[in-house]
């Protein structure tokens, strides 16, 4: 299988495309959007590319400081670069003011970036840029390319329908019924209201849109912010998206549809996609984690029985009060469950994350806190019984790929609209109310493990398991995509329009 993948993939640089192509990666500096950029810029190199992977200048020195100064030496054609971000200077190892830093990264960044294509393309030793892969919030790279000469595919890091639901924020703006006009929109039974009139999502309520239209600020940096990147994203000439047809293929078909916008290749979930880089690949060293990870919790899971853990993590963004993180302790305890859960220093909106001793106590026989961990890995561990996550698109992906249910507690942008898909669409989840109670997340948890919904969550999630397999087999719809947005998109030079 892999040597099918590599023979189809190094054979492009013999049918005339001249030069070792060189692309250039540049990802939304939070680890949500850095993770499969990583991913999919491994693979790129396996098929033969040069790669430069540019971070921002404070994600880069926080590699450093987590990972050493190697992590960023890159290899021979796999290289780091950096851009400012326009933010003001901090050491702070968590992720930046997001409103702030999205608006900065549109208003600054484009022109370093030009400069840095151009100091890449008069570089000796190295091919010249023949593509530029974009995050789909940093809509400067399509006019960075474009200025240049250069091809460029923006690759779409959150769920379709999310993109979908962004894609309408200008509609939201037009009925008037964005911006809210007072706060009332929280608590009367507005955001339970549905909508019909967006395509490929039915009965979706307010409260499954992103959630930027939560706001009475008609300035509000972030709504109009998602809203325009997101119909930014339909200026360049191809946009790829870390999903399969068969998960989000209503959205997907609507998109082309209604948008008229038929260069879409999807080309997830990207994990399973990732295993064709070979296991002796030089890149294989590089980890774009801006985390530390604790390897012993996989120690610790060894020591547990099949599908006896709930695995808790909120990503690396989310936050919450002290008084939510106590309810999700409890709530744990209470279960009686074994549980690993990653608490991340910055995860409460104070300084640092504190615990009460007696719930320490309570669990120290069968639970385990760490502060990071090796995600993939303990998702694919069989202890594993189910994820109490956030609904990030990664997290959401990557508990498919391996068949684990999820309790979701959704906290802002795409995640509110994963989280109804996973509960409603896909039937893998299960919802805990924004307003965390211990004896809620106690039921769900127990529910979850030994309940009879529980068993019948794992039972789809093992089936969608089984259809993303497919996708990423030899002759399935995202091996083939990933292959035809290879040749199409970043080598021809242009997308032919279908």
């Amino acid at each position: 299988m892999l040597t099918i993948f590599l023979a189809n993939s190094r054979s492009y640089t013999k049918m005339g495309y001249g030069n070792k192509p060189h692309a250039v990666i540049v990802p939304y500096p939070a680890q949500g959007h850095v993770n499969p950029f990583m991913k999919l810029a491994k693979l790129l190199h396996s098929h033969g590319f040069h790669i430069t992977f540019v971070n921002t200048e404070f994600n880069h020195h926080r590699l450093i400081r987590s990972k050493g100064p190697e992590s960023v030496q890159g290899l021979p054609d796999f290289q780091f670069q950096t851009i400012p971000d326009g933010m003001p200077h901090s050491d702070r190892d968590a992720t930046q003011d997001i409103p702030m830093l999205c608006d900065m990264t549109r208003k600054t960044c484009l022109v370093p970036f030009k400069e840095l294509l151009q100091k890449l393309n008069s570089s000796a030793g190295i091919p010249p840029v023949s593509c530029v892969v974009g995050d789909g919030v940093m809509s400067f790279a399509i006019k960075a390319a474009k200025d240049l000469g250069i091809p460029e595919v923006q690759f779409w890091t959150a769920s379709a329908c999310a993109f979908m639901g962004l894609l309408h924020y200008r509609e939201f703006i037009k009925r008037g019924i964005v911006p809210f006009k007072d706060d009332k929109y929280l608590t009367d039974g507005t955001l339970e209201k549905t909508i019909d009139w967006i395509p490929g999502m039915s009965n979706i309520r307010y409260k499954d849109v992103p959630s930027f239209i939560r706001t009475t600020d008609p300035e509000d940096i972030m709504l109009d912010f998602m809203g325009e990147e997101a119909q930014n994203n339909l200026n360049a000439p191809a946009i790829i998206f870390n999903t399969f047809d068969a998960l989000e293929h209503k959205v997907l078909e609507a998109i082309t549809s209604k948008f008229n916008y038929p260069n879409i290749f999807t080309i997830g979930p990207l994990p399973l996609l990732a295993k064709y880089v070979p296991d002796d690949s030089p890149v294989n060293s590089l980890n774009s984690s801006l985390w530390k990870p604790d390897s012993s919790c996989l120690q610790w899971l060894d020591q547990k029985k099949e599908g006896s853990v709930i695995y808790v993590n909120y990503g690396s963004v989310t936050t919450m009060t002290d008084t939510h993180l106590i309810e999700f302790a409890w709530g744990l305890a209470n279960s009686k469950q074994s549980f690993l859960w990653v608490v991340r220093p910055d995860v409460t909106m104070g300084d640092s994350a504190i615990l009460p001793e007696e719930f320490l106590k309570e669990t120290k026989d069968r639970g385990l806190m760490v502060s990071w961990c090796a995600q993939e890995q303990v998702l694919a561990h069989p202890s594993i019984g189910a994820f109490l996550t956030h609904c990030g698109w990664n997290s959401t992906t990557e508990s498919i790929s391996e068949g684990v249910p999820v309790i979701c507690w959704p906290f802002f942008s795409d995640q509110q609209t994963n989280c109804r898909y996973c509960c409603v669409e896909w039937g893998i989840g299960m919802e805990v109310n924004h307003d965390v109670k211990r004896n809620e997340v106690e039921v769900l948890v127990k529910e979850m493990l030994q309940g009879e919904k529980g068993k019948e969550m794992r039972r789809k999630a093992k089936e969608w398991k089984r259809k993303a397999k497919e996708a990423n087999d030899i002759g399935g719809s995202s091996y083939n995509n990933f292959q035809r947005f290879i040749k199409d998109a970043l080598l021809s030079g242009e997308v032919p329009h279908v």
